[in-house]
């Protein structure tokens, strides 16, 4: 993979896991019941999905 390609990678599992953070943290602070598990099982994939993208990143 060149250089640009791994570039990207990095920067899309970045933001996953920027995104992921501000989920969790907001269904800590605002959200309650079922919704709130939804939000974190999202979050959870999102950390999920940037640790690939981190790994492809590092190939």
């Amino acid at each position: 993979m060149d250089g640009l390609t791994k570039m990207w990678a990095s920067f899309t599992g970045m933001g996953l896991m920027i995104a992921a953070s501000f989920l969790i943290t907001f269904a800590r602070l605002k959200l309650k019941g079922i919704i709130r598990g939804v939000v974190s099982t999202v979050a959870f994939l999102l950390l999920l999905l940037s640790i690939v993208y981190m790994l492809i990143s590092i190939m």
